[in-house]
């Protein structure tokens, strides 16, 4: 049996990684520590990919026990994969009367450890994780319909990269004020007044991470980890459908914890049963003091008016738009932007809906394209990338539920379609239901069609809207952020008065803003460390993945004087 880490052991192991974390925030140039390639893996103790399958597989028609966990009254389940596969996992229902107090037990302790402490024991969890990564890749898949390498990375580095950056930020916050001070303050001809002053990071209560279904540790594991790195416990409520991964998390991260000296039910899970909706009561809950969401705008609103008693950081919906206005490389356009709609199968909360082209067409490098033009051949850009069942099943995964299926369905009612939707048969999993992207083409200038276009159709839909120029893109851009939120726009011009445009808008609305993206790099995808997910600053999100304003709130600073 291994040895207990101590404290020492845990600051040699980290202290480094998180030396180069708070280096990379600061600069923000490219770092992870976490390798996304699967074949990294197999060393060191971590999973390879055949001990992580197997891992996987072992959990299935299972209890997962949490190490005690105290309040247990029943156990519950009943995800089911996108691919068509029941788990069939239980997990302990919580008494909330009888777990929130004993969260609350530990969290003296913890917050006596101070930041650096904290700090490396959560890294020492993050560890943990990602030496699993293979095992997470196939439970993400599982419960979210990615496909596998999207859940590996996406769910696997990518999001341990998310938590240690939230870390960086925790950490960074808590040591800017000084643990300590002598302050001398000078009299005239009388002795000084001195006086020796003390400052503790006070943790606000426990946290409460509300997962999704789409994402559930890319998205959960900033919350709770700048919840825990600041001291206070967290209790992880996820989304029904996808508990699998973060149950995984709450049990390392019990493990390290009781390992490393501390109350394990610091961490804690609260699986519900169908249909019970115990987020908005445990929301409520006086012991409650931070809320991490992701989620639909409806409860993300519902959370921010009602649940005042706690701080909450919420990601909702938004309307995420493209402006296409000119371009000096066509074919590049055209293969980053099919990428884009086709990945995931246009499941992510930075995926593109609304493409504002001109009517009177666009400017290229291979000529005038009008605007059915353009939208022809996005269409067959999205058909070439796709054609390929094997490449379609690798990039658009699984449809999540049946809601999005159903919404997809419904968008070619909406307009003309200039791409249709098709059915794609997985070779392993033959009950899964994946579907290439639809393009509708809409008016901007058409009431009727703005009903469409102005709400998120969340899903593989996008619309082609066209408008009379590039001033009214730019103002129907402004009133989409404004109105409806985004997490992400982009835009394509060769033209410096528009491009000044465009930013001076998404800088008024505070949005996140890619421009002219034609290789590798896509606009619904972020990078930890350098870029941020949302701003925090329209409707779409009330929180930044990662700035400081996602961690500073989650703490206080309490001081201590004494006269010397």
């Amino acid at each position: 049996m291994a040895a207990e880490p101590t404290a020492h052991e845990l600051l040699r192991k980290h202290r480094p990684t998180l030396d180069q974390a708070l280096q990379a925030i600061r600069t923000r140039a490219y770092w992870s520590p976490h390798p996304e390639h699967p074949k990294a893996y197999g060393e060191d103790g971590s999973l390879d990919a055949a001990a992580g399958k197997a891992a996987f597989d072992a959990l299935l028609g299972n209890r997962l026990d949490l190490a005690d966990q105290p309040g247990v009254d029943d156990w519950v389940g009943g995800e089911v994969s996108p691919y068509g596969i029941e788990l069939g996992v239980t997990y302990p229902h919580p008494d909330i009367d009888v777990l929130l107090p004993a969260m609350r037990a530990g969290q003296r302790a913890w917050r006596d450890a101070g930041p650096e402490l904290r700090a490396v024991v959560c890294l020492e969890i993050l560890k943990r994780i990602s030496d699993r990564t293979h095992q997470f890749a196939h439970a993400v898949m599982h419960t979210s319909g990615q496909a596998f390498m999207m859940a590996f990375q996406a769910g696997g580095p990518h999001a341990q990269d998310r938590a240690l950056e939230a870390v960086a930020y925790a950490y960074a916050e808590q040591v800017r004020t000084p643990e300590q001070a002598e302050w001398t303050k000078p009299q005239g001809k009388r002795d000084p007044l001195v006086l020796t002053k003390r400052f503790t990071a006070v943790p606000r209560g426990i946290g409460l991470v509300i997962g999704c279904n789409t994402f559930p540790t890319w998205n959960g594991f900033p919350g709770l980890f700048a919840s825990l790195a600041t001291g206070n416990a967290v209790l992880v409520k996820p989304h029904p459908r996808a508990v699998l991964p973060l149950a995984l998390t709450v049990r390392i991260a019990r493990d390290v914890l009781a390992e490393a000296g501390f109350d394990p039910n610091l961490v804690a899970l609260a699986a519900e049963r169908p249909g019970e909706g115990i987020a908005k009561t445990l929301a409520l809950r006086p012991e409650i003091r931070i809320i991490d969401y992701t989620g639909s705008t409806a409860f993300g609103d519902w959370l921010e008016t009602n649940a005042h008693q706690a701080q909450v950081y919420t990601e909702k919906a938004g309307v995420n738009t493209v402006i296409v206005h000119s371009t000096d490389d066509y074919q590049g356009m055209l293969s980053n932007l099919a990428f884009s709609l086709s990945l995931y199968s246009g499941q992510m909360c930075t995926t593109p809906q609304n493409l504002l082209i001109p009517r009177d067409g666009i400017a290229t490098d291979q000529g005038h394209k009008s605007f059915d033009e353009v939208t022809a051949d996005l269409a067959r850009a999205v058909d070439g990338l796709l054609g390929d069942d094997a490449r379609a099943n690798a990039l658009l995964g699984a449809i999540v539920n049946p809601d999005v299926k159903a919404r997809l369905e419904a968008a070619a009612g909406l307009g003309e379609v200039a791409l249709a939707s098709r059915q794609v048969t997985h070779p392993d999993f033959p009950d899964a239901v994946v579907r290439t992207p639809v393009i509708v083409k809409l008016d901007g200038a058409k009431p009727d069609d703005e009903a469409a276009y102005m709400s998120e159709c969340f899903g593989p839909v996008s619309f082609a809207v066209a408008v009379d120029s590039a001033a009214d893109a730019v103002e129907l851009l402004r009133r989409t952020v404004r109105e409806k939120g985004a997490m992400t726009v982009g835009a394509y011009t060769t033209d410096a008065a528009t491009e000044q445009a465009v930013e001076e808008a998404c800088l008024e609305e505070a949005a996140q803003l890619s421009l002219n993206l034609t290789g590798g790099v896509y606009v619904n995808q972020t990078a930890a460390f350098s870029d941020f997910h949302g701003s925090g600053g329209n409707p779409a999100a009330n929180a930044a993945l990662t700035d400081s304003a996602f961690v500073a709130n989650r703490f206080r600073m309490v001081e201590v004087r004494r006269e010397a």
